[in-house]
């Protein structure tokens, strides 16, 4: 079983821009994965306006019985998150890695728009790399 089910990267404004299912069992439909991109976005800002503390960025970690949920938002309002299985550790030192790979192969292409959904053949690849990577230091396979 992989550490990690999925991964999406969501625009400043709430638009899913890329999504990838790493996960056998439950894989979901592309309205189901709008929706929970969407969801996360609002409960993200949300939870940033009704934070009692000064400066804070919002939900890193959202931990539930069968998966848990990690966050890593860039300076530009891009939010990175993984679904991955409930403990799974190293996670926020995954999502950076896939940020730099994002500020690499994406914002550095020159036929990239910004905002507009990821397809970029480079990024694709050596994020498959970065995954497989993670999962064979976590679980030597």
């Amino acid at each position: 079983m992989a550490a990690i089910y999925s991964l999406f990267i969501v625009n400043k404004s709430g638009g899913l821009i890329f999504y990838k299912d790493y996960g056998s069992a439950g894989r979901m439909e592309t309205n189901d994965s709008l929706r929970l991109a969407s969801l996360w976005h609002s409960m993200h800002a949300i939870s940033q306006q009704l934070s009692p503390t000064v400066g804070c960025n919002g939900i890193d970690l959202l931990q539930a019985d069968t998966f848990d949920l990690h966050c890593f938002q860039s300076l530009t309002g891009t939010k990175f998150f993984v679904v991955c299985e409930p403990g799974a550790q190293h996670m926020e030192g995954l999502l950076k890695v896939i940020y730099e790979l994002y500020t690499d192969y994406v914002l550095k292409n020159p036929f990239y728009e910004m905002e507009m959904p990821i397809r970029c053949e480079l990024f694709d690849l050596n994020l498959s790399q970065a995954i497989q990577k993670d999962r064979v230091s976590l679980f030597g396979r």
